[in-house]
Order: structure tokens, then sequence, then C-alpha cells
């Protein structure tokens, strides 16, 4: 007998954590924190709803937190197995985890300091000790390739052109004949950069994500939409400032603000890239050959540097982050993290949202309860490390810059299956775009379930 317990990311987006048992081995795929409301936030602190010391092998489908952030705890609590990855993965875990555990240090001290916290003293979920600890329990095989990562189950990884070194997680289930596919998070067609979702042909069981099943990114190309409100920007004298995940989205930013500058459909402008995993993340992006797309290829063998405007500049020292706060722009100021949960991104919002001449423009999807839903959704004080800090800014969103299919591509993805799977669990969404994909996927005629968070299915 074969199950999944749905540990996460059931019936919301965040906290990636599926457990496949299989004649009585267990692998855990992903181990991500949950983010957004409270209440989900506080599950990261709750008691794994499984031993750590009893699971066999982790696998991860890529590097982003909400895949991966739980890793240092689940070794610290007594994981002691393999965590298996694309390379790609491994190295951006490498930038990722650590700094997890430093902003979550930083921000547990600062609020200590301040006396903010109702918790006294405020203490981190884990430590920089800890995800060290975790990335040496980390084994890769690229894609295309098939690992045994426990008795009677393999693993074949294939693209899913979400970020660099994601991946569809293909496992067989020797005894049983079973094919279970998770997608992970799928990326887009026609992106920049990275190729496009590999397809996959066949799967008794489909585990896809839901994050924009209820929308279309839309026929307006967000490098039209980011060109708009940077020139709208300059026009007010003000700086365009930019939460953006440090993985992936920030190098898909300087890739178009590049492209634009090329195409002199936006002035030359310093572009401050203030985050220090970004500043390390960019040139593994120009590393892993494998995963670019042609134009990126191309650019490349041009000697080109695609992933740089002409006066970008890559903020890691904190002094230096600091000076941004005399900046006075016109310019660009990118920074961690994308939904404004924590990190620099933070002091900038609390500089520059009280400036009318000032611009946020989120580029990625705001869950429910982050600081930035809760500024798309038309707040005028948003609290900042215990203060309220007025919103005189203008607040936009760029639609169609997300990293993740929306329902058309997923519809189009899940038509590379020769025959339907005997059942889809739709998982990585909110209420309402579970609900709208579900209805889409059955019209196909396809089985489907929307499991709840806790749930254990049993595989057909």
């Amino acid at each position: 007998m074969a199950t999944i317990q749905f540990c996460g990311a059931a019936g919301t987006v965040t906290g990636s954590r599926f457990l496949l048992e299989h004649d009585g081995k267990r692998v855990l795929i992903d181990c991500g924190l949950f983010q957004g409301l409270k209440e989900l936030r506080q599950r990261n602190w709750a008691d794994w709803p499984f031993d750590p010391k009893r699971l066999d092998a982790v696998v991860l489908t890529h590097a982003h937190i909400d895949h991966t952030g739980g890793l240092p705890r689940l070794v610290r609590d007594g994981f002691k197995g393999p965590v298996f990855c694309t390379p790609g993965t491994r190295d951006l875990c490498g930038l990722l985890l650590p700094d997890s555990a430093r902003i979550q240090e930083e921000e547990a001290a600062f609020a200590n300091r301040h006396r903010y916290s109702k918790h006294d003293p405020a203490l981190p979920l884990y430590t920089e000790a800890d995800a060290r600890r975790a990335l040496q329990a980390f084994e890769t095989f690229s894609y295309g390739k098939t690992r045994t990562v426990a008795p009677g189950i393999s693993l074949t990884f294939v693209r899913a052109g979400h970020i660099l070194g994601s991946a569809v997680s293909i496992f067989e289930l020797e005894s049983s004949k079973q094919r279970v596919v998770f997608t992970g998070d799928l990326g887009r067609y026609n992106a920049p950069i990275l190729r496009d979702p590999d397809g996959v042909d066949r799967a008794t069981t489909l585990i896809a994500e839901s994050t924009y099943g209820d929308r279309s990114h839309g026929q307006k190309k967000p490098l039209e939409t980011l060109a708009e409100a940077v020139n709208d920007t300059v026009k007010r004298g003000g700086v365009l400032v930019v939460p953006a995940f440090a993985v992936g989205r920030t190098q898909e930013l300087l890739y178009l603000l590049d492209q634009l500058e090329r195409e002199k459909k936006i002035p030359e402008l310093p572009v401050f890239v203030d985050s220090p995993m970004a500043c390390d993340a960019t040139p593994m992006y120009l590393a892993h050959a494998d995963d670019h797309d042609f134009e990126m290829t191309q650019l490349a063998r041009n000697g080109e540097s695609p992933l740089k405007t002409r006066h970008t500049r890559f903020v890691s020292e904190a002094a230096e982050s600091k000076q941004l706060n005399r900046f006075n722009g016109p310019g660009v100021i990118i920074s961690a993290s994308g939904m404004a949960t924590g990190g620099r991104i933070l002091h900038h919002l609390k500089h520059r949202l009280p400036g009318a001449q000032n611009t946020v423009l989120f580029v990625g999807y705001q869950s429910e309860g982050t600081r930035g839903r809760r500024l798309l959704e038309g707040e005028h004080e948003l609290k900042i490390h215990g203060q309220l800090v007025p919103v005189r800014a203008q607040i936009l969103q760029v639609s169609g810059f997300s990293a993740h299919a929306d329902a058309d591509e997923m519809l189009r993805w899940m038509g590379g299956f020769a025959s339907p799977p005997t059942q889809t669990l739709l998982v990585h969404g909110e209420t309402k775009a579970l609900a709208a994909l579900k209805t889409r996927v059955q019209a196909k005629g396809w089985a489907v379930h929307i499991p709840a968070h806790l749930e254990t299915v049993r595989l057909a």
C-alpha cells in the first residue's frame, strides 16, 4: 500500500511538505516553511506530524524557502538521511538556508532589543549552524537521470522551468508498479532565462500545484508594465522599490531591465540589488548553462552580461544597504523578501512608503496575510518593526510576471499525458484557485481531489 500525507501546502500555497509511504519506506517531498497568516506561520513551530528519525530520505523540488526552509529544523530534530535534489537546487540552497537562518536570528535579536515581541526572549526557529548541518546531507543528480532514493522507490527529475534547478519529481514505486508525479512549482512557457517545463506522459497519481488555478496571467506582457512603472516613477523623481525573491525573480528583473535599456524603452538608471543572497545567486544563474533557454544562451555566447544593467550595483554589506536611505532617485531598488515578510526590503519599505513620489512594485504572488497582500488590498498604514508606517507611495502589481504557470498553462502541461492519471491531487493554492482548477481538470474527464491539511490519501 502507498499513501501520501499532506503535511503542508494543502488548502494553502506555502509550507510544501508531502510524506510518501510505500512498503514501510518514508520519503518526504519538500520541507518548506509556511508563510502569510499568523495561524499558518505558527505551524512552523508545531510538532512534526511524523517522526523525523523514521524518514528514509527527503526530496526537494526546488530551492525556494516555502519548499526547503524547514529542513534545518528537521535535521536538528533527528533526521539523518540523504536529501536529494538537482545540482542547481543544491547550489541555491547553500545560499537560501543559511540566509533564512540569519534573517530569523537577526529578527529575534532585533525584537529582543526593541522589546516588541510577545516572547521573552524571542528565539529563532533555527540557527545558521542548523542550516549548515542540513546542507551536509545533500546528494545531487541531474535531469533525466534515475536514482534509488529508498528501497523500492526510484526518482527521476525533469525540468520544471520555475527557478534554477527546479524539477518535476517522478517516483516509480517498484512493488505496486505505481508512478507518482509531483509538479513542485511549475514554471511558465516562453519565460526569460530558463527552458520551458518538460512534459510528462503518464502517472498513476499526479500531485499538481494550483497557485494560479483561478486566473490567467493576461495578454499584457510584464516587460511593458515594468517599463511603465519605471518611467512613471522617473517622472515623479522617485524610487521604484521592488520586493523580489532573491532567487529567480531578481534575476528575471535584471534580465528585463537590461533588455529595456538596450531597446531604449527606459532611461539608464542606478539599479541597486540589495540582497546578499541575490548577489551570490546571480552568478549561479550564469554558471548553470544546462538550464538556459535559447535567448539566454545566445546572449552569453555573444559576450553580453544579460543579468545586469549598465549601472547595476550589487549591495552585500549592511552599511551600504543603510546608505541607500540617502539615495533620492530616480532609480530602482530590488530587495528581498518578495512578499515583504522579512529581510532588508522591510527597511526600504519603512523609508520609502511615506513618500508619494515613490512606487512599490510587486512582481509575484502575495500570500494571504503577508504585508505585500495587505498593501495591494489598500492598507493606509503598515506595521514594520513594531512601528506604524503611513502608505503614500503608489502601490502596483505586475500581472503576468509570475514564475508559476497559470491555469491555462497548467492545462497545457497536463495535455502532455497520454491518458488521465488515476487520481489528481491539487495543492499549493488558496481555496478559490483550487476549486477553479479542479473544475477545469474535471472537465477533461480526470478524477480530482483537493486534500485537506494533514489528510492521508491512499494512492490508487
